[in-house]
């Protein structure tokens, strides 16, 4: 069991020292550029509202690294001590030489981000995660990170928790070695993410954690594996469906903190819930807002306005964001964070389905 820590975002923080508005205009960008398939990318603006992360080590004796735990991706990398940008210097950076237990080796690791990118060399040691020791894993140790987004961040670095179809440079993934050398129980993981300012949060390896399952658990299968991707059927308010009304595809992910929509269906729910186009609405009329309703697999996943409307500083914004992304199957939500609080979330690698345990 990982602890998770929240802290303010990014957001928040730029917001309290009036810099949000200039780092906007200066770092235009495309949340859907994560979700392409066939490139490994990890846009950081996707990680501009996270508020959770946990602590792993690195190496022997252990280096520890504060990360995201991310559904939405696949590969762990962390800063090294190769690296000069401004966003290593002020973060922990791996020191190879300090771990006996280091390979190194001669391939590359470039991973492209809306706003930059990362690049670097891929290395073997062994990873601590809550105790679980996994030898040999295969790593990123950055040695560029242009530009100044990962230069705010609270975090280190990024561990993957999507399949290895989508692993940049084909590296395994953690959560795959862990499987291989048996270091769990079962082959799944579960998330718990708190409401508001509560501690607790957590990510389990290889249990449920029967206090959180007491209504039952909801099991989808997955559509693809590559994210942790479903297939919904619609979503309503009020008993009338509002979008996905031919059905679409979403994606479980961690490593976002809003429900990322489709911009066509943004619009009409944005309208429907009475906020302006930037998704700002009076905390007044907030309180008398409906549930959103996500139809998945035959079960209704309400999502309640405590979860969806975000409050800061006396002002009230809806979390949801635009994207389009292009698919084979039909359009794609992101179902993060804002989701996920509301749902005890079990990640089935065994079976290759989600499971959903709705919160007291």
């Amino acid at each position: 069991r990982v602890p998770l820590r929240r802290m303010k975002s990014l957001r928040q923080r730029l917001q309290e020292q009036g810099l949000l508005e200039s780092y906007l205009e200066q770092h235009p960008y495309n949340l859907a550029a994560k979700y392409f398939p066939g490139i490994a990318v990890e846009p950081l603006e996707n990680y501009m509202d996270d508020e959770y992360f946990g602590t792993i080590s690195i190496g022997t004796p252990p280096q520890e690294f504060t990360v995201v735990f991310d559904t939405g991706s696949s590969n762990l990398w962390v800063p090294s001590v190769f690296c000069s940008s401004p966003a290593c210097r002020n973060h922990n950076r791996f020191n190879p030489a300090d771990s006996s237990t280091f390979l190194s080796t001669n391939d590359t690791l470039f991973i492209a981000y809306g706003t930059g990118s990362m690049s670097g060399v891929l290395g073997y040691d062994t990873i601590n995660v809550a105790g679980i020791n996994v030898r040999n894993q295969i790593f990123g140790l950055a040695e560029t990170e242009p530009g100044d987004s990962f230069y705010y961040t609270p975090f280190d670095g990024i561990l993957g928790l999507a399949f290895p179809s989508i692993a940049s440079s084909g590296a395994t993934p953690v959560f795959d070695n862990m499987m291989m050398e048996n270091l769990v129980d079962r082959q799944l993981f579960s998330v718990y993410l708190s409401r508001d300012s509560q501690a607790g949060s957590f990510v389990l390896f290889g249990a449920i954690d029967p206090f959180y399952t007491t209504r039952g658990i909801s099991w989808i299968p997955l559509s693809a594996e590559t994210y942790w991707q479903i297939t919904m059927e619609s979503v309503s308010i009020n008993g009338a469906p509002v979008a996905c009304s031919s059905g679409c595809q979403a994606i479980v992910d961690t490593g976002t903190t809003l429900l990322a929509i489709p911009v066509r269906a943004l619009r009409i729910l944005l309208s429907r819930l009475g906020a302006s186009s930037s998704g700002e609405i009076s905390c007044e009329a907030a309180r008398n807002l409906p549930d959103l309703i996500f139809h998945i697999h035959g079960k209704e996943f309400p999502v309640p306005p405590r979860a969806y409307v975000l409050r800061s500083n006396g002002y009230c914004t809806l979390g949801l964001q635009g994207m389009d992304v292009p698919t084979e199957e039909g359009e794609l939500w992101i179902l993060g964070d804002v989701f996920i609080r509301e749902y005890y979330v079990i990640f089935d690698r065994a079976n290759n389905k989600v499971g959903l345990s709705r919160l007291p």
